[in-house]
């Protein structure tokens, strides 16, 4: 039985330069309904991606002009978009994916790959995409407009990477509440966390960024369970 990849019709770009695999993945999703656009190339993907509205990317990372990863951070760093995107390789270390990731993709698939799993996933992240988080979070004197991907704290800028955006704006929803190491890793990197330094790394990142350059910290570790963020003048261990 074929995943079903959403009750209503999805427009969908395929950046692959393998025209068989294209065509495999066309096929099936179009006998779901949905709406098929192609590129074969990363320069002529990240056009189509930047001037089009699209549900979803179906992103190969070996391309030719311009490679998947750096289609995806100028994507998202230079394009501001936000469009879900499932990348599509041959390479599967850890280091690649965890790549693949801080890049800006939202799920990663190993080829060789089953379609109805390809589906799944796609399915995922659509359904994800269509209940974004409020716009504007604000804790305290920090701040998140996610439209314009700008933070904030004190009135100063802050810059971040996408795995520490995301997992700053899981604390600041949940704030006061604990956020578990899990449910992190699980938005970082789906089914495949690379263990718990790789998460350590970016809590340290993301408290270098946040509480370093300011009197008060505001994000904590509660041992055994995760971390949450609260106001600077609400500490309490």
């Amino acid at each position: 039985m074929s995943a079903k990849i959403n009750t209503r019709s999805l427009r969908i770009l395929i950046v692959e330069d393998y025209i068989d695999i294209a065509e495999n993945i066309a096929d099936f999703l179009e006998e779901q309904g949905h709406v098929l656009d192609f590129a074969m190339d990363g320069i002529g993907g990240l056009h189509l991606a930047l001037t089009e509205d699209f549900d979803a990317i179906i992103l190969d990372i070996m391309l030719a002009g311009m490679d998947g990863l750096t289609f995806c951070r100028k994507l998202r760093e230079e394009g501001g978009k936000q469009t879900p995107v499932l990348m599509l390789t041959a390479r599967d270390t850890l280091a690649d994916k965890l790549e693949g990731f801080d890049a800006g993709a939202d799920d990663y698939l190993v080829k060789p790959f089953e379609l109805e799993e390809l589906a799944a996933r796609i399915g995922a992240l659509v359904r994800r995409a269509d209940h974004p988080a409020h716009q504007h979070l604000r804790v305290g004197d920090l701040e998140i407009d996610l439209g314009k991907m700008q933070i904030q704290r004190a009135g100063q800028p802050i810059d971040l990477n996408r795995a520490c955006l995301k997992i700053l704006t899981m604390l600041m929803q949940a704030s006061p509440n604990v956020v578990s190491r899990k449910e992190i890793e699980h938005t970082l990197w789906g089914d495949m966390p690379p263990g718990s330094d790789a998460l350590r790394s970016h809590i340290y990142t993301l408290r270098r960024a946040i509480d370093k350059p300011f009197r008060n910290p505001m994000i904590q570790t509660v041992h055994g369970l995760g971390y949450r963020l609260v106001e600077s003048d609400d500490i309490s261990s």
